[in-house]
Formats: C-alpha cells, structure tokens, sequence
C-alpha cells in the first residue's frame, strides 16, 4: 500500500464516517428521517451501522499494516549494515519490541503482525486492497497469508486472484471471500491451494502419513483432548461410522446429545470393541473421483465428503479395494460436476439425501460448517404447501438451521440443481449461499488418432439425476451409462 492508496483509503473512511453519522441520525428518527415504523427505522439503522463499520475496521488495519510494513523498511534502512547473524536477529528482536509496545500487544503477536504486513505489501497486492478498500476483514486478509505461505510467488497470485479477481480463469463460485466467514473461505482458499500445490498432492500424503500420530492433551476439569493424526479416508470412515452409531442409538429415553453419543461410542470401541448395545453400521463417504483419474489416465485429486481433495491413489484404492464404506461418485471429465452416485445406492430418497451432499457440502446457511452427514433433508417449500421432492426444492440444513427456518422468519431461497439455496433474513436481507467448487479437469495429453469420441459431448447427466422425484424407497431404473465407451479412453 504505497502513499497515494493510503490516501485513499483515508477518504474512503471519512466517507464512512460521514455514512455512519447519517446511519445514527436515521436511526435515532431524527426530523424527516423518521417512518412510519420508527422500531422498524431503528434496527435497519443499527444493521447498517454495524456494516459500515466492520468495513471501517477492515480499511484501519489495511492501514496498520501499511505503517508497520513501513516502518520495519525504513528502522532496516537507517541502521548500519549488521556485521554477524546475532546482531541482525538482535536489530529484528528490536523492531519487534517497538511495535509491541506502541500496539499493546505481546512480542510474539506483533512478530506475527510483522510478518503477515511484509508478505501483503510485498507478495498479496489484491488482498491488501480488498482489506483497505473494507470488502475483506483482517482475518480473511489473515487466512491469505497463511495459505499462500511456502508457495512461490507465481502460487501465490494464482492463489490470491482466484478468490479476488473476478476476471480470473475459473474465478471463485458464490458469493465473495469477504462474504464468508473467515472460518469458511480458510475452508475453501486451503482446498484450492490443495489442488494447484506446486509439490504434487501425492508426494505431500506419503510425508503426511509417515507422520500420523495419536496425541493425548490434558485439559481442565478432569478431561483430556484425544485426537489421531490419521489420512483422511481412514479419519472420515471412522466419523461417518461413528455419526452413524450414535443417531442409532438416539430415542425418546435417550438424554445425550449426538455429540455425546458419539464419544461415548468411540470411547466404547476403542476400549472395548465392539459390544453388546452398540450399533455398528456401515459408514457413508462420499468420494468424488475424476473419471480419468479413476481410470489411471490422470492424477487429478479426488475429493472427501467433509474433506476435501485428497490423491487419486487414495480413490482408486477405495474404489478398486471395493471398501464398502465409500460411494464411488463419477465427475465430468469436462466440467468437474458430478455424473453418477454408485449403483448400489441409486434409491430414492437416498439417493437424493447424496445429491444433497454432492451439491452443498455442508449446511447451506451462511456461515454455518457443520458436515453434511450431520444434516437433514428439508423442502424449501413444504411439502404440505405444494412443495414437490426435487433437487431445486431441497437443502439439507443441521438441526439448528433447521429449526430456525421453522420457528423465525428466516426463509432459505433460490435453490437450483447444482447450488444450494441463499437466505432472506427476518430484516428482509439476502445472503447468498456458499457453493462447491468443481473445477475442469487437466486432460492427459491423447493420440491424435483416439477417435472422433473424444470430442462427443455426454448428455445432460444432472437433469437426469435431478428429475428423480417422490418419496418411495424404490426408484426408476438408471439411465443410460453416459460413457459407454469408457474401453476407448482406457486404449487411448
């Protein structure tokens, strides 16, 4: 943020300051501001202000990290060169120390604040003007730096126009990082960092599984944190399988909550075995797998329900292993949009509770990151009302977005076959959803002689899983194999 954006930024937030002052005034109901509902006047008003001023927040750290950027150049600028590693570290130990105390923050926060101002005034120039223009907060401008970290600078940008550029090949779908909340758009720029890493995804995994590990934290009160650093199929069988023990066990006599229910299970598992009384159903994971992935003609990342990408051997063994747990899921070796749910489970309403999966990720309310095993099955337009039981007509909230949508005002909207509905708010705003986001895949390079199939364009495979309507636990016959000539590309 050179001086003339600091400038601007400084104008920028007097015309906030002005806007503020006329938020107060309408909501105070001052003189012919005042409606014909002044409650009403009011609570508008106070939503516009806190908007107004989040984004004040975001422009006066897009300006402290301007100053302190600037003053660790110019403290390195007037001081005489350093003769030995030891005297560097003692010059940076007392920048350090200064910005501390000028912030009132400890040592180590103003080192991290340091460090996170040169990369975005020297690496992350789109990111830095999004936090001084306040259309992202300093968290998401946070998140970025962490994600891009250990990428080069080619990484980087990539990374950083992907989710601020518009214009962007493949630009992010939905609505815009600063629209989500941070805990969510880490979700998502980690993701896509996972899938564009300069070091392949499976040279990552081998190093990452040579380090799994069970750890066992002490905590207050007489309990502990026991967590397993595991691969993320082994990880997501053994939550699905859990989810899956516990809400067997749920009824009216039963008082613990699901999430109790699921320690208690895994407690008794691993102490125990399995044992009388508790349930052991098969896990449900969906895995995504590239069609020519799937095939060995490409390493493109599959990706795990709840996940994320994960490699393409880890697919192909799941898949080729035949682990019951796991539901194969075809994606368009054009479009990166799923094709197929598994055989086995095309029944309705299963399949259409997958689709729903496949489609939100998790539930669809802003912000919300509860995993979509979690959730329920829900008509946006009840059933009761002429709602009919088709993908556009469908989300799949958690309990307590669920029972929000049913006991307030809050209405879920504009729902379509590939993206999971927005909000209105009992003020009257939208949010818009948050959607997945399946990317085209990178095609191996073919024979020029493969064969005209190659260019044949497959049928509208979603219109067809999205016509599969009713509440019967039998459904109609699959279609058509959209790739019936899969012995070609396996030639090829």
């Amino acid at each position: 943020m050179d001086s003339r954006a600091v400038a601007e930024t400084v104008e920028a937030m007097e015309a906030s300051l002005a806007a503020l002052a006329a938020v107060v005034g309408r909501g105070a109901g001052d003189g012919a501001l005042a409606g014909a509902d002044p409650l009403r006047d009011e609570a508008d008003a106070c939503l516009d202000g806190l908007g107004v001023a989040g984004r004040m927040e975001a422009m006066l750290a897009g300006l402290k990290v301007h100053f302190a950027a600037g003053y660790a150049r110019a403290a390195a600028a007037v001081a005489v060169p350093a003769v030995s590693p030891q005297e560097c570290t003692a010059r940076e130990m007392a920048v350090t120390a200064e910005v501390a105390c000028v912030l009132t923050v400890s040592e180590r926060a103003a080192a991290a604040f340091l460090a996170e101002s040169a990369a975005l005034t020297t690496s992350l120039p789109l990111t830095l003007s999004a936090l001084g223009s306040g259309s992202i907060s300093w968290q998401h401008a946070r998140v970025m730096c962490d994600e891009t970290a250990n990428l080069d600078k080619g990484g980087a940008a990539a990374l950083e126009a992907h989710f601020l550029d518009p214009d962007a090949p493949f630009a992010a779908r939905g609505c815009p990082a600063g629209e989500l909340v941070p805990g969510r758009f880490r979700a998502k720029a980690r993701s896509w960092r996972e899938r564009h890493h300069p070091v392949g995804i499976e040279e990552r995994h081998r190093k990452g599984v040579e380090d799994r590990r069970l750890e066992y934290v002490p905590d207050r009160d007489g309990m502990v944190w026991l967590s397993a650093y595991v691969a993320a199929d082994v990880a997501a069988g053994v939550w699905s399988r859990a989810t899956e023990a516990a809400r067997a066990l749920q009824g009216p006599a039963e008082s613990r909550t699901l999430a109790q229910l699921r320690a208690d299970v895994a407690a008794d598992w691993l102490l125990a075995g399995v044992v009388d009384g508790i349930p052991s159903p098969r896990a449900q994971v969906l895995v995504s797998v590239p069609v020519l992935s799937l095939l060995g003609a490409g390493e493109e990342p599959a990706t795990l329900d709840g996940y994320g990408p994960v490699p393409a051997s880890m697919a192909r063994r799941l898949v080729g292993d035949g682990a019951e747990s796991f539901l194969r899921v075809l994606t368009d070796p054009r479009t990166g949009a799923p094709l197929e749910i598994g055989r086995e489970s095309y029944r309705v309403p299963r399949a259409m509770r997958q689709w729903l999966r496949l489609r939100d990720g998790r539930c669809p309310f802003p912000g919300c990151n509860n995993f979509s095993l979690d959730n329920e099955a829900d008509h946006l337009l009840a059933w009761s009302e002429g709602g009919g039981t088709g993908i556009t007509n469908l989300a799949q909230p958690c309990r307590r977005h669920h029972r929000l949508k049913h006991t307030t005002a809050w209405k879920p909207v504009g729902a379509t076959r590939d993206k999971p509905p927005g909000w209105i708010s009992p003020a009257g705003r939208s949010y818009p959803s948050e959607q997945q986001e399946w990317e085209p895949p990178h095609w191996p390079d073919l024979p020029a002689n493969a064969g005209d199939d190659q260019d044949r364009e497959p049928p509208d495979w979603l219109n067809v899983l999205a016509s599969a309507a009713g509440l019967d636990e039998t459904g109609p016959p699959l279609p058509a194999d959209p790739f019936p000539d899969w012995a070609l590309f396996i030639a090829a």
